[in-house]
């Protein structure tokens, strides 16, 4: 009897977490060796040292100490509060701040893949929910599922548990978990509207009438509500975490500077001083392309409602963003895509050979690099 998509791909992704890790753990020992005065460390502890880093410090702060906010500096309060709250909880089971943050991570990433397999097998058949799978697990920046002391493994998670208790008709569960969701990234209306389009979609299709209770995805938007009281009773101000972005060194100010990507026409096409920093914004921008590429494709196959989402989960952050940066890992939340681009490569199995390979290498690589301190997204 033939192997079942989840089967293949909890296999697969143990086998992509070993790797990963073992380059993350190989770049933290090339990065930690630099300076020959550190201290001797056991072998275990460069794969944490591998994936901490960057945002991981902002994660470690709000677990120990809590939010900060001074107005025009950056500060603790653009990151949502879920993510912390875990470390928090799992620090008290006898992991250090860092060790509890990498095993959130190792939990849910391998669990958010295995359930969007599921999700998508429940759209389509075994082999295509497979090709989607592989394709998820081996997208160049899903080595921040595999370790890295980052939420979005636990936002997509989440995410895909919604929407496939949506898909199996369990819509207050679907709320539920979407409300804890918003809690762990600034990114609700995406969800809000996508659950609720995808929610009348599939009454629809089955030829039942709309009721009040159909508007329950409404409330999916709890967790960032939540987290926006807790802002204004905390520091007066509920759209702190929007007011930040604007610090010196962040530089997302809203404006037609940001919004017409200025900043990136000028360090990737009209005067780039840096080739490997005009590259990297380049693959972002590229991603980000063809993720907006996808959604049409995305309505014509799944429907409405994960076309919906993909344009605001992706539109969102694109359209706030000054330069892409950071797009390649937060496209890891427009999951349909990858069912779209399974669908869409059923009939080129050479070109989706060629996209594995290329993702396999690439995200092994990537994690070298996030360990040994390169700055990726």
């Amino acid at each position: 009897m033939a192997r079942s998509a989840s089967r293949s791909i909890a296999l697969v992704t143990l086998a992509a977490v070993v790797a990963c890790s073992a380059a993350a753990a190989a770049g933290a020992w090339r990065y930690f060796h630099k300076n020959p005065q550190n201290p001797v460390v056991r072998l275990d502890e460069y794969v944490t040292m591998g994936w901490v880093a960057w945002d991981s410090s902002w994660y470690m702060r709000i677990a120990q100490e809590g939010y900060q906010f001074t107005p025009g500096e950056q500060s603790s309060v653009a990151f949502f509060p879920l993510y912390p709250l875990l470390i928090r909880a799992v620090e008290t089971l006898g992991p250090n701040v860092y060790q509890a943050g990498v095993l959130i991570t190792l939990l849910c990433g391998p669990l958010a893949i295995i359930t969007f397999t599921n999700w998508a097998r429940n759209l389509t058949d075994n082999d295509t929910a497979l090709k989607a799978g592989l394709l998820m697990a081996f997208y160049p920046f899903t080595f921040y599922f595999y370790g890295a002391m980052y939420s979005d493994a636990l936002f997509v998670l989440l995410v895909v548990s919604a929407f496939l208790l949506l898909e199996r008709g369990l819509l207050l569960p679907a709320v539920l978990v979407a409300a804890v969701a918003t809690a762990a990234r600034p990114v609700a209306p995406a969800v809000v509207v996508g659950l609720l389009v995808r929610r009348l979609e599939w009454k629809h299709a089955r030829g039942e009438k709309w009721t009040a209770v159909d508007f329950l995805p409404l409330l999916a938007g709890l967790g960032f509500g939540c987290y926006m009281l807790f802002l204004w009773h905390k520091f007066g101000d509920p759209f702190a975490f929007v007011k930040v972005q604007g610090a010196a060194g962040w530089d997302q100010n809203p404006g037609w500077h940001t919004w017409l990507k200025v900043s990136w026409f000028e360090r990737v096409i009209l005067s780039p001083t840096d080739k490997r920093e005009a590259f990297r914004l380049a693959a972002h921008a590229f991603f980000t392309v063809l993720a907006l590429a996808l959604v049409w494709p995305t309505r014509k196959l799944l429907g409405w409602g994960y076309a919906v989402y993909v344009l605001a989960i992706v539109g969102l952050p694109a359209w706030s963003t000054k330069d892409f940066m950071g797009m390649g890992r937060y496209l890891l939340s427009s999951f349909p895509v990858f069912l779209t681009a399974a669908l869409l490569l059923r009939q080129r199995p050479l070109l989706l050979r060629g996209a594995l390979a290329v993702g396999a290498i690439s995200v092994i690589v990537l994690s070298w690099a996030f360990g040994a301190d390169y700055y990726i997204s």
